[in-house]
């Protein structure tokens, strides 16, 4: 499958935000979308999926546009900035809800397992991000949107989450940006640096630097 994000134009009280737009996925592959605070990453993300409405966007999956919001395809689920699990579930209602298997995730991530009774409220916040990471990563789609996944995680969490998003992207399209560049590029199989209000693909590493995002040495 390929995913296509054209001609995207925003604007907040008359200002430009975004402009000019595109961005290309595919199953297979990660897709990272870096830029600097406030570029408008999580707009764009907001955008694709359906919950912000643009002056323009064109979705095109296989090349075939698709009009309505993606998230009524059902083909999509994202994981946003901010905690969207309510906190009076407890995690086997919230696993079962998303038909995602309890066991396997109690068997990968051990330290979780005597968890499975607690409320979402009683987990520390990077405890909940992982349960969400896993679960939007876990449950039934074909194209995932991450938005700041490795926010408030631990080092040796992220690294299985790497792993875990290493082995989904066989059959999903990921699409993922995150303020912790290293960890992207870690995981990116294509860059766009999002600049300006545009996006610019990257084909080499070296442009990143180049295009002002990081400073001269700091990929070393």
């Amino acid at each position: 499958m390929i995913f296509e994000l054209d001609n995207v134009e925003l604007y907040f009280k008359n200002k430009r935000i975004l402009n000019g737009i595109y961005l290309k996925a595919e199953t297979g592959k990660v897709t990272g979308i870096l830029g600097s605070n406030g570029c408008g990453k999580s707009s764009l993300l907001d955008i694709a999926f359906g919950n912000l409405k643009p002056k323009y966007k064109l979705i095109r999956i296989d090349k075939t546009p698709i009009l309505k919001p993606l998230y009524l395809t059902k083909l999509v689920k994202y994981l946003p900035q901010y905690d969207f699990m309510p906190g009076s579930f407890k995690l086997c209602k919230l696993f079962d809800l998303f038909e995602v298997n309890w066991d396997v995730f109690a068997k990968d991530f051990e330290e979780f397992a005597p968890f499975k009774m607690r409320k979402i409220s009683q987990l520390s916040g990077g405890e909940r991000r992982c349960i969400e990471i896993y679960i939007i990563l876990k449950s039934k789609s074909e194209i995932i949107f991450l938005d700041e996944p490795f926010n408030g995680i631990a080092p040796i969490i992220i690294e299985r989450i790497k792993a875990l998003i290493t082995e989904i992207k066989k059959n999903k399209i990921v699409i993922l940006t995150d303020h912790k560049y290293q960890d992207v590029i870690d995981m990116a199989d294509d860059i766009y640096l999002l600049k300006n209000g545009t996006t610019k693909f990257i084909k080499k590493l070296s442009e990143l630097e180049d295009y002002g995002y990081l400073s001269e040495g700091q990929l070393h």
